[in-house]
């Protein structure tokens, strides 16, 4: 194993740290308690976004944890509805002080779903915003090569991150490809297939290293570079899904779970790569 995969942060493009494991909080209707019981757990990385309504509890978390604001690294995000230049500049002011926050970690556009012309306005109130404080890193959500490819073909920087659905069955192989060869680091969201882990080749991995599955399946994310965002309100979950660095998947049983990509067919969520 690397000494990548030994750290516990990756370095972005922009120069700052990010936790290689994070917690997401969609459809999270404790956040505010999910997240304190995240950072008793050692996350020190939360996911959000505008579109799952909790920016506040998060802010609200963070506040009750005692943490100082450089100990957590907080994402969130603006879905297509409010692309746009203005939108979005309104937007992130929107999310600071939802959050109680003077800057925010990593703003990504949440989807491709807005067009080209929109997509690009948003970036670029995304730059503007970094440029003024208010954002540190800048990054993209579901993002096809299409997408990226748009951005430089526009002459501006690439993202630092693109956060994409990616697991075992749905490896989205083109695209981690394009983001490991241009710099930008790839997020997996539904990591652990929504909990779906009785599949043979997980459970046989779990018994060989006496792991639950999930957490089989978070080793392997974390192996491939990527940055899971494992997702639970359950507090024994939420403390098991961060056990990862105590053990490490042999090459041979990180082959036997590549072998399990079923392409688009595997894919579990809304996943709009190809969108135009």
């Amino acid at each position: 194993m690397s000494d990548e995969h030994l750290s516990s942060s990756i370095r972005l493009s922009t120069g700052y740290d990010m936790p290689r494991l994070g917690f997401g909080v969609y459809q999270n209707y404790t956040t505010k308690d999910s997240v304190l019981e995240a950072f008793s757990a050692g996350y020190r990385h939360i996911d959000t976004a505008q579109a799952y309504k909790s920016e506040a509890h998060v802010g609200e978390a963070f506040r009750l944890s005692g943490l100082e604001r450089g100990d957590v690294f907080i994402t969130t995000k603006i879905i297509s509805k409010f692309h746009g230049y203005a939108k979005t500049a309104a937007a992130i002011d929107e999310s600071l002080q939802k959050m109680q926050f003077e800057y925010i970690d990593l703003f990504l556009i949440h989807d491709p779903h807005a067009g080209k012309d929109l997509r690009l306005e948003t970036y670029r109130a995304l730059l503007d915003a970094r440029a003024a404080g208010k954002i540190r890193s800048i990054g993209v959500s579901n993002y096809g090569v299409h997408h990226l490819e748009e951005i430089v073909e526009a002459g501006l920087e690439k993202p630092s991150v693109n956060q994409i659905e990616l697991h075992p069955f749905c490896q989205q192989t083109p695209i981690v490809e394009y983001c490991k060869a241009h710099g930008i680091v790839v997020q997996a969201y539904c990591p652990i297939i929504r909990g779906d882990t009785a599949h043979p080749v997980f459970t046989d991995l779990a018994q060989k290293y006496d792991r639950d599955g999930a957490q089989v399946l978070l080793r392997w994310s974390l192996q491939k570079g990527f940055v899971p965002l494992p997702k639970s309100a359950t507090p024994s979950r939420i403390h098991s899904n961060a056990c990862l660095w105590d053990f490490e998947l042999s090459e041979d049983d990180m082959a036997r779970i590549d072998a399990l990509d079923k392409g688009k067919e595997g894919c579990i969520s809304w996943n709009p790569v190809d969108v135009s």
